[in-house]
């Protein structure tokens, strides 16, 4: 059986972590499995947005599987190879140029609250608990989890979280900003599919420059986001589709784009 499973339905390409039985840990098979996964659901014209979520109904994703980290640090310089290992697998995600959503549906600590932070969107269900455990081992998270976390939540909220080892309810997480929605277990994709269901019935092209500018509007200063912004919306200015929304508003008729 697969550690990753991954499909498309109805333009929205569904990846599952698929190691129940130790709470959706990621080997590094399952490492490659996922980065697999998601150049498929890259590649394909078909797939406007995905879901991740873990198989099972306890965990998201417990995060590194615990035996395939003591085997990395074995090797020389091995605790930091892994670390970049995930990265790399974590900023693929990030710049994956279509819309994901974490679909948290129980535990998400460690790796798998990493994970979920590279997605644009995180939907827990009420029974998930969220956190960063690493420190209670004398560790903190390697996979992207701190720069992402500060950019997110800022630097008192990140420090709490990163520092006290604690899980917090799916609740708790909304308040802090950690997740997007809180959604029943039954109801949990559901939410997912309603929400990429009112993203991609927009351009592709318009899509993929919004998530690029969203993502260096982060990093960026404000002088270099902004030409940044404006480079993206002349590419956006040029596609088909924007030139026929713009004839068709003037005109006050529908658009006729492609697929609709």
């Amino acid at each position: 059986m697969a550690d990753v499973l991954w499909e498309t339905r109805n333009n929205i390409g569904y990846i599952t972590l698929n190691r129940p039985h130790s709470a959706n840990s990621m080997t590094k098979q399952c490492v490659d499995e996922f980065v697999g996964a998601l150049n498929a659901c890259r590649n394909d014209d078909n797939c406007r947005a995905v879901i991740i979520t873990g198989a099972g109904e306890k965990a998201f994703s417990a995060g590194a599987d615990i035996n395939t980290f003591l085997e990395e640090l074995e090797k020389p310089l091995g605790g930091r190879e892994w670390s970049r290992y995930g990265q790399a697998a974590f900023n693929l995600l990030d710049r994956l140029g279509k819309p994901t959503v974490a679909a948290i549906n129980g535990l998400a600590m460690g790796g798998g609250l990493e994970l979920a932070l590279a997605c644009t969107f995180r939907i827990a269900s009420e029974r998930a608990k969220l956190g960063f455990t690493e420190i209670n081992l004398g560790l903190l998270p390697g996979w992207g989890g701190h720069s992402r976390l500060v950019k997110l939540l800022g630097k008192g909220k990140a420090a709490e979280l990163l520092l006290t080892g604690d899980l917090v309810s799916a609740n708790e997480a909304l308040a802090l900003g950690l997740v997007d929605k809180v959604a029943a277990p039954k109801e949990l994709v559901g939410a997912c599919e309603a929400l990429l269901a009112r993203i991609i019935r927009h351009s592709p092209i318009a899509v993929r420059v919004v998530l690029e500018a969203l993502h260096y509007a982060q990093y960026q200063s404000l002088d270099d986001s902004l030409v940044l912004e404006s480079n993206l919306g002349g590419l956006a200015c040029e596609s088909a589709e924007a030139k026929e929304s713009l004839r068709a508003f003037v005109e006050k008729r529908k658009a006729g784009l492609k697929g609709q």
